[in-house]
Formats: structure tokens, sequence, C-alpha cells
């Protein structure tokens, strides 16, 4: 017995050496954040990406602002779309029938593209908006905006239906970054000049209750928000140079290091939803990383 058991705790040690350097390697791609597009190929506005159906990641503001780029999962960058004159887009989002939908701050539009046409059309328009900013999206193609107010320090949550009519459901700081759980229950919104996480039941009119904080960082701004299917929330540390993931209740996971200072965005997709990729607007370019589980965007898009 003495035999078999120091045989046994060999054979134990020899297979962990051999396997360790492996699980190590892809333990440490995991959260270390590479640069994917060409330094310099978005302007210093360069926000929103989203991931389409194709897999092609687009951001707001290629190569100058009034644009939506692409690019590819090498990392080659081009332009998509013109939008019309005097729009400037900020986030996008996909509905479930493929249209890409983009909040375009300067004119306070929804803008809607067909992505086979291009044709783009005003899908929904509110002059009582500061400026439509970030934007999240239910499995029933309802959106969610932010509309912060900077130099009032304020902001406000609306609601966007399928008819394109608003509705303003709370005004608070200066809302930002923005996001659906993954059952469709919740809504989470931060405040990026007061650096506080919110957390809000949602029914299923699209109503809101019960908020709550459930996170407030003591220094930098936040930006963007995405979650991923588990409902950890991803979100990008303006200034520090940082996305953190938090736990659908508010706490720290981690933080991932950004090789700029100022990520604004994020967003998940690649051939298995587990690649982050990142705006970074000191850089002028996307960066991308690996998480341990797909994003919530990719699952819907699986789900068309």
């Amino acid at each position: 017995m003495v035999f078999q058991k120091n045989t046994i705790n060999r054979t134990f040690c020899f297979l962990a050496l051999f396997f360790t350097p492996f699980l190590g390697a892809n333990a440490q791609e995991l959260f270390n954040s590479k640069v994917l597009t060409p330094e310099k190929s978005f302007p210093s506005g360069v926000e929103g990406p989203a991931v389409g159906s194709n897999g092609t990641v687009y951001a707001v503001n290629f190569a100058k602002p009034g644009t939506i780029g692409q690019v590819s999962l090498d990392g080659t960058a081009s332009l998509f779309v013109e939008l019309p004159s005097g729009s400037v887009g900020n986030g996008i989002r996909f509905d479930s029938k493929g249209n890409m939908l983009i909040a375009d701050y300067t004119k306070h539009n929804i803008l809607k593209v067909n992505m086979l046409t291009k044709e783009i059309t005003v899908f929904a328009h509110n002059s009582n908006m500061s400026q439509p900013n970030d934007i999240a999206i239910d499995n029933k193609d309802r959106l969610f905006a932010s509309d912060p107010n900077w130099k009032a320090g304020t902001g406000r949550i609306w609601r966007i239906d399928l008819d394109g009519k608003t509705t303003m459901l709370d005004s608070m700081g200066t809302t930002n970054g923005i996001e659906v759980s993954p059952d469709n229950k919740y809504l989470y919104v931060n405040e990026s000049v007061q650096r506080k996480v919110w957390k809000y039941d949602l029914n299923e009119k699209g109503e809101l209750s019960n908020k709550r904080l459930i996170h407030e960082f003591p220094d930098f701004g936040m930006d963007g928000m995405r979650c991923d299917i588990d409902g950890n929330l991803y979100i990008t540390r303006h200034g520090k140079g940082t996305v953190v993931k938090l736990s659908p209740e508010g706490k720290l996971i981690r933080e991932i290091n950004t090789l700029g200072k100022l990520p604004s965005n994020i967003a998940f997709g690649g051939r298995d939803g587990k690649t982050a990729y990142i705006t970074l607007q000191d850089k002028g370019y996307l960066e991308s990383f690996r998480v341990d589980k797909p994003g919530r965007e990719w699952q819907m898009l699986k789900k068309k």
C-alpha cells in the first residue's frame, strides 16, 4: 500500500509539472490587454464599440467626427458610414433584426442604420435631451439611454420604445454607462462625476423601481459599461486606465490595466464572445483582452 501511494504521488507530481506551463499560459492570456488597431486611426472622440452578427467591431468617429468605423477580427480599420451632416455618434447597439442604433448626441437623436443598404434614418428624436450618450437594449428591443448634462453635473435616463417614443425614467447625477442584466430584470447606470454605480429593478413594461447604490469609487471617473452572461459588470475607468469587473451586487472582482489612460467604452465579441474590445481616447485606437465568460450582447446576437 505504501508503494502504491508513493507511486500515485509521483505520478500526480509529474502530471502537475507537465500541465502547469500550459495552464499558466492560458491564464496569462485572460485580462491581458493588447493593441488591436493602429494608433490615431480614430480621433480622441472614439467611443461606443459594438459588435455585429458577423463579428465586425464598430466604433464612432473613424478618422474624423461624424463617422462610424469598422474593425475586422485582425484589427484592420476602415470607414463604414458617414452620418448625416452635423450628427456625431456616441453609443452603438444592435437590435434583434440586426439594425445598428446610434446615440447622436449633437442632434438629440437615436439613428438607425440598415446594415445591408447603409441607409440612415432617425429612429427617435427628443430636443429636450441634453445629449443621448450611451445606450442599452433589452430583449424586447427597447432602448435605455443615459443623458448627461456635464456643465450642471446632472443627468437623466430615457426609455425609447419600438415606435421611437421617448419616456424619461429618472433624473440623477451625470449618467453615462448603462446596461441591462442578462435576465432583463435589472438596469445598471453609472454616474461619471459622482463615481457611483446604481442598480434598478426593471419590469416587463420597461419601468424602473427600487434604485440602490451598489458601488462607489474614491477616485477617477467612469464611462462605458457592459455585462457578461453571468451578470458581472465591466466598467471603464476613464483617467485611471483600467477596466473593473464587478459582481451583479457590486463587489469588486478584479481590475484590468489598459495600455492607455482614457478608456471610454467596452463591448464583447470575437468568435466565442470572450473578447472584450475597448476604445482608448488618448491613444485613438481599440484594445482588446480575453475574458473568462462571454458577453451578454454576444449571447443576444447568437439568439437572433
